[in-house]
């Protein structure tokens, strides 16, 4: 594995005023994102034209009713459906009162027209509801109509052992919450506290569910959209919490026999990759056709700690897609699928890591600056990283921005290089996030049981990670 595999170079960093968590980064709309913070702040990060240079903007969105002593735990955003027009934020935090935590969802939205892309005007349009649950992953999918249209809505899981829906009622301009069997059968009696969620439509009319639990199960289920009614389902239990699981599709060639002699076909099937606090990232491949039973682990993704964020592209434009992993112990890995003749034969196989200077929560692929070409947004415990790949740096429409548009970022924003060849902004003082110490994720589980149960959930669903500060 070599050092100059690599693909990407450090274009921005953000440190935000406090750290934030798993659930705290998401896309909102085509080229922004918005970081959420344990102290109630919620940050966009978007790159902007000033003075003829694309330049990158880190600002506080005010939203409203949000207390200052609140720890805000998730955050999502998505665009309606179509023809519905508009950007719909979800935010949940826990309001301290003294000896009681509250939980709320706060959902925004902006019926005002000309107004329903704003961030700024969405942010004071404030839906307030009180939870009688510990949330968790705050979540959106896409689901068919009666009519035959689709929609769009929140899912919420919660310690209460339940997954929660909410659907906007559009002639009352608000989002109320409705059974989630009504729309997700395959949610109903969970094992644990569903620590993540996801969610992806296949051909046919089917969609793919797959859920990680507190207590270490893996749910996947096949389920047919018209009615709905799952056709079939499967579970797996592992040793440790589980704390990501992902669908993504996968083509591959394999070899049939014709009369003609042996030809080479694509075939397209749909896999899952599953990580774990204390295990190997697993990928269950053909899920569609075989369930949980045709597995492959990726070799060392278990030797820097638990692994909390995952994402799954083709970032070399190969027509393979890349795993990407993001640890706790403060390393990205790359792993890429690669094709030995047949899909039995294939595996993935670790290409190159990079080291942060923090452990990282998420990471999200998105095109930010408005060119065509996608850039990595990494949040860390100290901030947001921005990568951008060394191909999307020399060709194509980047090429063509104002000569040294990259440079003059890094020099605005004080960004060293260090020995290992990695840029981070010099804070402006000492009241910043510092490096976290030695104490591994693990221990921190161990430390949790003796805790109050109010620390003891925050430390159960990575909300508050101090303890290894």
């Amino acid at each position: 594995m070599l050092r100059e595999s690599y693909p990407f170079v450090e274009d921005s960093f953000s440190r935000f005023p406090s750290q934030s968590n798993i659930y705290g980064l998401c896309q909102a709309g085509e080229q922004e994102l918005l970081a959420a913070t344990l102290k109630g702040k919620v940050v966009c990060f978007r790159y902007q034209e000033l003075q003829q240079k694309v330049r990158p903007v880190a600002k506080e969105v005010q939203f409203t009713y949000i207390p200052v002593d609140a720890e805000i735990v998730s955050i999502d955003a998505f665009n309606k459906s179509p023809p519905k027009r508009g950007l719909v934020v979800g935010i949940t935090f826990i309001k301290d009162s003294g000896d009681k935590a509250t939980p709320f969802l706060n959902i925004y939205c902006d019926y005002e027209p000309g107004s329903e892309f704003n961030l700024e005007s969405i942010a004071q349009s404030c839906l307030n509801l009180e939870l009688q649950f510990t949330p968790f992953q705050l979540y959106h999918t896409e689901v068919q109509c009666a009519d035959g249209g689709s929609e769009t809505v929140f899912l919420l899981s919660g310690h209460d052992q339940r997954i929660h829906l909410y659907h906007e009622n559009a002639s009352l301009h608000q989002f109320e919450e409705q059974p989630v069997e009504r729309l997700f059968p395959e949610l109903q009696q969970l094992p644990s506290n569903v620590l993540w969620l996801d969610m992806l439509s296949i051909a046919g009319g089917r969609r793919l569910s797959a859920f990680g639990c507190q207590n270490g199960c893996l749910g996947l289920a096949l389920v047919n959209q018209t009615g709905p009614e799952v056709l079939q389902s499967w579970r797996v239990q592992f040793d440790s919490p589980i704390s990501t699981v992902l669908l993504f599709p996968l083509r591959c060639q394999t070899e049939c026999n014709q009369p003609g002699g042996e030809k080479s076909v694509e075939a397209e099937g749909y896999n899952l990759l599953v990580t774990s606090t204390i295990e190997m990232a697993v990928i269950y491949r053909d899920v569609q056709e075989r369930g949980l039973s045709w597995s492959t682990c990726l070799s060392e993704s278990d030797q820097w700690d638990a692994v909390l964020c995952a994402l799954v592209i083709d970032l070399d434009f190969d027509g393979q897609k890349e795993v990407l992993l993001g640890t706790y112990g403060q390393e990205l890995l790359c792993y890429k699928f690669q094709p030995a003749g047949s899909r039995r034969d294939g595996q993935f196989q670790l290409q190159w890591r990079r080291s942060f200077k923090s452990p990282l929560l998420s990471i999200i692929y998105l095109d930010l600056t408005g060119d065509g070409l996608r850039e990595l947004a990494v949040l860390t415990l100290k901030g947001l990283h921005i990568l951008q790949s060394y191909q999307h740096r020399s060709s194509g429409p980047r090429a063509a921005r104002p000569e040294g548009v990259g440079a003059d970022r890094r020099l605005r924003a004080g960004i060293s290089q260090s020995s290992e060849g990695r840029g981070e902004r010099r804070p402006s003082s000492e009241t910043g996030l510092h490096d976290s110490g030695a104490i591994k994720l693990t221990e921190i589980w161990q430390f949790a049981s003796t805790c109050t149960p109010r620390w003891l959930r925050l430390f159960q669903v990575f909300v508050l990670i101090k303890g290894a500060m």
